[in-house]
């Protein structure tokens, strides 16, 4: 047996110092996360700016002349309109501007919250449920470097979102849409961002899994959006002050650019952060603050199958996405009985109504709002359908089908639950909007109608599912393309009737197929048809799924 002696010469690397500089590496952890993130950040970002442009220059066409300005200020003036869209006090000014801000500020804030969670727990808590976190620790990387990194590039993030709106709304050359304006307008945006980037920073502390960390904060954002909508909606905004998205929307773009409200937005955000960081120094690596309830020490009989592990699997998203399409199709349901009041007067939308059909404005506008609530339940089934992806990038899925499971059963279980899960959010965002609707027109028909026109659009996210296993199936590191279904659905199937896109690009959507209930008359064929198309595409995605090679770790 040989030994090998270092050289007395020489001196062996020094080992990282416990106690040394808790934020050692941020500069290289931002790099890397930024070169992770070099396609799914420009596409929120881009996507939310475009999204906003889109709007603005629709409105000179939408709002061409002042009159028609003036009654899209008074058609909000109600308190089911004020929850919808904001505080009253924009209603002082009929410009362009104050109406943008009006009516995107509370919905953008939303999803510039959601942009910002999912950065800050996929580089922090994610990076420790995949044990990834504790290999980088190893090296001369500081204790707060992950959660610092995380952090700066959300905070990238949303002052590059800021800027283009910024300049882009500025660029515009609309009557009401300034400078000032825009620079208040993009800032709020950013604010609303880094709060909730900051509360993301807690969350994280205290499970030990993402989903779980995403769906706190993802859950806060839910309620203070609620806060914001009922103190916005009655004669005391005391419940809008408790809000993030209430205080950005105070800051009155185009009206009376304000900025003390986004220094709140500022000082919450530094107190969320500087807790997040004080709270991971109070657990594990790994671990949460939260301790984990022991399990049964035997499964059930339901989870020992493969429809059941993965029922347990997405169980969490299934009842948030159920809950929050009910609550949405109740917020819709409650404006139904004002929606003729609303959009008098309004040419465009009166146009698309009349397109629609139906025996009154209030079905011409639920068939138009139900696009709005199936295209947010096709969110649901992407991110279940791409579930099996996540499981398998994470190594999960080798073990499992090492035994006597079979692909096809494996991957079977998580479809039946995507498309049956699909199926029950429908059933809930029909059954919420009937039931608001009926209280709000009075007309109780409207619950089974309304329940009706949401289960009919089953069969279009069946085919959404459908093209997210032909994805997993044949090109798995494709699979993140399954989005572009609802994106397109929204942009050509409610956008697209407001400014009036030819009925080709609608058709090439699997929503665009769909009867439009209540407005128009039931034809079964589209739905069958639809189905057809669904069971293809999947046999065809568990077809390459069974052919090609696992991603191994």
């Amino acid at each position: 047996m040989t030994s090998v002696t270092a050289d007395p010469g020489t001196r062996a690397p020094a080992a990282p110092v416990a106690g040394g500089n808790a934020l050692a590496g941020t500069r290289t952890l931002i790099r890397f996360a930024l070169r992770r993130d070099r396609v799914r950040l420009p596409v929120w970002i881009l996507a939310l700016f475009l999204s906003t442009l889109m709007t603005a220059n629709s409105f000179r066409t939408l709002y061409s002349d002042p009159e028609d300005r003036a009654n899209a200020v008074k058609s909000v003036d109600s308190p089911a309109g004020l929850a919808m869209s904001g505080p009253r006090h924009y209603l002082t000014d009929d410009g362009f501007g104050s109406i943008l801000s009006h009516q995107m500020i509370g919905f953008t804030a939303v999803l510039v919250g959601l942009m910002s969670v999912l950065i800050v727990t996929r580089h922090t808590r994610a990076e420790e449920e995949t044990g990834r976190a504790e290999l980088v620790r190893s090296t001369v990387v500081g204790r707060h470097a992950h959660l610092a990194a995380a952090l700066a590039v959300a905070t990238l993030a949303n002052l590059a979102l800021a800027l283009l709106l910024a300049l882009g709304l500025a660029g515009l050359g609309m009557e009401g849409i300034d400078t000032a304006g825009s620079l208040v307008y993009g800032s709020a945006h950013a604010a609303a961002g880094l709060v909730f980037a900051a509360v993301a920073a807690v969350t994280v502390q205290f499970t030990a899994h993402t989903r779980g960390a995403s769906g706190t904060a993802l859950a806060v954002i839910g309620i203070a959006y609620v806060l914001r909508a009922a103190g916005d909606s009655g004669t005391n905004d005391t419940l809008s002050w408790l809000s993030p998205i209430g205080w950005v929307q105070r800051s009155y773009p185009y009206v009376d650019n304000r900025w003390w409200p986004l220094l709140l937005c500022l000082l919450c955000a530094a107190g969320c952060a500087a807790a997040g960081f004080w709270l991971s120094t109070r657990r594990d690596v790994g671990a949460g603050l939260r301790p984990q309830k022991p399990g049964s020490p035997t499964a059930s009989a339901a989870l020992t199958t493969p429809l059941g592990f993965a029922l347990r699997l997405h169980r969490g998203l299934l009842a948030g996405f159920g809950a929050g399409l009910f609550l949405m199709g109740a917020m819709y349901g409650s404006i139904l009985g004002d929606a003729e009041e609303m959009l008098a007067g309004i040419d465009e939308i009166e146009e698309a109504l009349e397109r629609i059909g139906g025996a009154s404005v209030a079905e011409s506008f639920a068939s138009m709002v139900m696009v709005v609530l199936t295209v947010v339940a096709s969110v649901y089934v992407v991110m279940a359908a791409l579930r099996p992806r996540s499981e398998e990038t994470a190594g999960r899925t080798e073990p499992l089908l090492a035994t006597g499971l079979s692909r096809s059963r494996w991957v079977g279980g998580h479809l039946a639950v995507a498309m049956g899960g699909g199926t029950v959010v429908l059933l809930l965002a029909g059954l919420g909007f009937g039931l608001a609707g009926a209280a709000s027109t009075g007309d109780a028909g409207l619950v089974p109608d309304l329940t009706g026109a949401g289960l009919a659009y089953a069969p279009a996210l069946w085919v959404t599912v459908g093209v997210a296993v032909v994805l997993f199936g044949w090109f798995p590191r494709a699979s993140q393309a399954a989005w572009v279904v609802p994106v397109y659905a929204f942009v050509a199937g409610y956008l697209g009737q407001i400014l009036q896109f030819p009925d080709w690009m609608n058709n090439l959507s699997p929503f665009g197929h769909i009867p439009r209930l209540p407005a128009a008359g039931m034809d079964w064929t589209p739905l069958f048809l639809l189905t057809l198309v669904a069971a293809a595409l999947v046999w065809l995605g568990l077809t390459g799924f069974r052919r090609r090679d696992l991603e191994t770790k």
